[in-house]
């Protein structure tokens, strides 16, 4: 049987699993998030395990997070591989959540060259569990201007299902979505979380390209975890 103790601050909560008469504690918390438009609530739960390693193969010094971490260099002079215990990240070769990223779960990455990064992982987001509906509005030009589709399930090529030869800015609604630069979920890819993107454009540079155009995206479901 769960149970909950409210921190009070930002509608979150620490949470617990009682098991037998005693307290299993579980590092994470839990937010409930409330989408006026469609009036429905849904369930946010921020987990996880990572540990990084200095060298390629899990060798050298090493550093464990379960948050956030916009400059890994802080703790380790490089980082080379990583060991995913529990959850997903995003990790990228740049400080401060830039530059190419990488989506991760639970497994081992012997080599961060085999992920597609130019450089060591530098920084790293914790992605947290969603549970609930998934919805993202995706726009032909920038500022949600011209055509406009909604997405509530995943989309293997954007140019085939809709006719749609370029993306310029997003309305991430409900859930967690990753990005793909072509279509069937392939080349470099970009982590959305619930917000408002006006400019794709200024968000391709912050991979260190101008030119990246995104034709596939796919949720983040529960079974990632």
């Amino acid at each position: 049987m769960p149970c909950c103790s409210v921190r009070g601050l930002n509608n979150e909560a620490t949470y617990s699993l009682l098991v037998g008469s005693g307290i299993k504690a579980i590092g994470g918390t839990y937010r409930n998030l409330c989408n006026p438009e469609t009036n429905t609530v849904t369930a946010t739960m921020s987990t996880g395990k990572i540990i990084f390693y200095e060298d390629r193969n899990f060798q050298g010094r090493s550093y464990e997070t379960s948050s956030d971490c916009p400059e890994l260099t802080s703790y380790l002079s490089r980082c080379n591989s990583c060991r995913v215990e529990s959850g997903c990240f995003m990790v990228y070769d740049r400080s401060n959540f830039q530059g190419n990223q990488y989506f991760v779960r639970r497994g081992e990455y012997g080599d961060y060259q085999r992920m597609g990064m130019s450089d060591c992982i530098r920084s790293c987001r914790n992605i947290p569990m969603h549970r609930g509906n998934f919805r993202m509005r995706i726009y032909e030009k920038e500022n949600f201007g011209g055509q406009m589709h909604e997405l509530s399930d995943d989309c293997e090529s954007m140019t085939d299902r809709f006719r749609m030869n370029d993306m310029q800015s997003c309305n991430v609604m409900d859930g967690h979505w990753l990005m793909y630069e072509q279509p069937h979920f392939r080349g470099r890819q970009m982590y959305m979380r619930p917000g408002e993107y006006r400019n794709m454009k200024e968000l391709s540079m912050q991979m260190g390209s101008n030119t990246v155009r995104f034709n596939s995206m796919r949720r983040i479901l529960d079974s990632c975890y």
